[in-house]
C-alpha cells in the first residue's frame, strides 16, 4: 500500500495541452458559408438591376410582350377548337396583363366582361373588337358542341394582337 501513496505523490511528466486545444485558424465551413452568402447576394443584384431596367422601360416591356405573343400564336395546335380557344384566350389575356398591368389573365370571362374599366387605355371601336373577340373565345372553349376552324382563329387572333400592338396605351 504504500507504493500507491508514492506514485501519487510523485511528480510526473506534464501532458502537453496543444493537441487539446481548438485549432485557431477558421473552419472550412465559414469559408463555404462565405462564398455561398457572397455569390447569392451577387446573383440578387444582378437580379434586381435586370428586373428595374424591364421596369424603367415600358416600351421594351411592350415589345417583348408582343414577340412573346407572336410566337404563341405562330401555329395552331394540333388539338380541337376548344385547345385552340383556350391557347388563343390565354396567349391574348397575358399580352394586356404585361403590357397594361390589366388582370385579364386572372380573371375568368364574366369578371373580364363585368369590369368596367376593361380595357380603359384603348379606343371604343378596339375595346369592343376585343370584348366581342374574348366572348367568341369563352363560347368556344366553354361550349360543348363547339366547332371552327384553329387555323382561323389563331389567324383572327393575330390581327387582333396587331391591333392592339399598334395602339400604345395611355
Amino acid at each position: 500500500m504504500a507504493d500507491s501513496t508514492e506514485d501519487a505523490m510523485a511528480l510526473r511528466e506534464l501532458v502537453p495541452a496543444e493537441p487539446l486545444l481548438p485549432d485557431a485558424g477558421i473552419p472550412p465551413w465559414v469559408w463555404f458559408a462565405a462564398a455561398a452568402a457572397v455569390l447569392g447576394l451577387a446573383l440578387l443584384v444582378i437580379f434586381f438591376r435586370r428586373a428595374r431596367t424591364s421596369a424603367e422601360d415600358p416600351a421594351k416591356a411592350r415589345q417583348e410582350a408582343y414577340v412573346r405573343a407572336k410566337a404563341a400564336l405562330e401555329s395552331a395546335p394540333g388539338g380541337g377548337i376548344q385547345q385552340a380557344a383556350t391557347r388563343v384566350s390565354v396567349t391574348l389575356r397575358r399580352y394586356l396583363a404585361d403590357v397594361c398591368g390589366d388582370p385579364a389573365l386572372f380573371e375568368t370571362h364574366e369578371e373580364f366582361v363585368a369590369r368596367h374599366q376593361v380595357l380603359e387605355k384603348y379606343p371604343a371601336d378596339l375595346r369592343k373588337v376585343t370584348a366581342e373577340g374574348f366572348s367568341h373565345l369563352a363560347r368556344l372553349k366553354y361550349g360543348p358542341d363547339a366547332t371552327g376552324d384553329p387555323a382561323a382563329l389563331f389567324n383572327g387572333a393575330r390581327q387582333l394582337l396587331d391591333r392592339l400592338h399598334q395602339h400604345h396605351p395611355a
